[in-house]
């Protein structure tokens, strides 16, 4: 796999959950190789990753993947219900932000801030 597959599959396989960025999985890649565990060949312009025999027996006989650990114990339908709130949100400030007036952008952004600092709230009165 390329890595940027690499990235996807890892998001796939965690439900979303775990999305690794390239800053960290290129210089991980780097260091399997240096290490022995995988090699590279260029494919137009990319470098295409495989386990080599020594790489995958320390596949098999590692533990869990990461991406089943990242993903396990999630309430996926509260998640997204989260999700879609938080997108809604930001597409009614984006909304006020573009076509409404100086005053109306100022009350936008003070609910924006006060809406942080209640949630903030929430958790300290849990505590």
């Amino acid at each position: 796999m390329h890595g940027y597959e690499m990235i996807q599959e890892i998001g796939e396989r965690s439900g979303g959950a775990w999305r690794p960025s390239p800053g960290s999985v290129y210089p991980t890649l780097q260091l399997l190789e240096d290490e022995g565990l995988i090699s590279s060949e260029s494919e137009g312009g990319k470098k295409l990753f495989t386990l080599t025999d020594t790489g995958r027996t320390e596949a098999e006989t590692g533990p869990e993947a990461p991406w089943e650990e990242a993903g396990r114990g999630v309430d996926w339908e509260s998640m997204n219900e989260i999700r879609q709130a938080g997108f809604g949100l930001m597409e009614a400030f984006g909304q006020v932000w573009k076509t409404g007036t100086a005053e109306q952008r100022e009350k936008a952004l003070a609910v924006i801030n006060d809406t942080r600092k209640k949630l903030y709230l929430i958790l300290a009165d849990e505590h």
